[in-house]
């Protein structure tokens, strides 16, 4: 199969690929369409975005967290398409997780591992899934609406490090 060429073929492909994707157009300049996407679908809707839609750079992944559920949000760019396509998956709150897509953009451990160690989003399959900016062995996810601020004595973090 060819990569595509335009944005109404990579759309009408993508609907054949993934059927249960929900495509909406966006109203936001360089953003091409939101996908909101089921997690069981992303590993495999991310891998022919990549390969069959040349969306070959994926800029930004970022969490965020409703209360009732969390949601996980990745900007791909297209250079042949000269666009952006964000992608948005629903996770229950209780115990968000869904596919690392490191393995298919490398750009994205980055940014999955600092989802995750900020809200507790777990990446399946991830490479390196150590914390990223809070202290190793920090129990909490600070931007999680549900985290409180504690006595100082309890957030006390026992460094490896002398």
């Amino acid at each position: 199969m060819t990569a595509v060429s335009s944005w109404p073929e990579a759309l009408a492909r993508l609907k054949a690929e993934v059927p249960d994707a929900i495509t909406g157009e966006s109203a936001r300049p360089g953003v091409l369409a939101v996908l909101a996407v089921p997690a069981p679908s992303i590993r495999r809707l991310a891998t022919w975005l990549r390969d069959e839609g040349t969306f070959s750079h994926c800029s930004l992944v970022l969490g965020i967290d409703w209360i009732d559920h969390m949601e996980v949000v990745y900007h791909l760019w297209s250079d042949a398409l000269k666009g952006y396509l964000e992608l948005s998956v629903t996770l229950p709150a209780e115990d968000p997780h869904v596919d690392s897509l490191g393995g298919v953009w490398g750009g994205a451990i980055w940014h999955e591992r600092e989802t995750w160690d900020l809200l507790g989003i777990r990446f399946d399959g991830h490479p390196d899934p150590r914390r990223l900016l809070m202290p190793e062995g920090y129990k909490f996810h600070p931007l999680r609406k549900s985290f409180e601020l504690r006595e100082p004595e309890e957030l006390e973090v026992k460094s490896r490090h002398v």
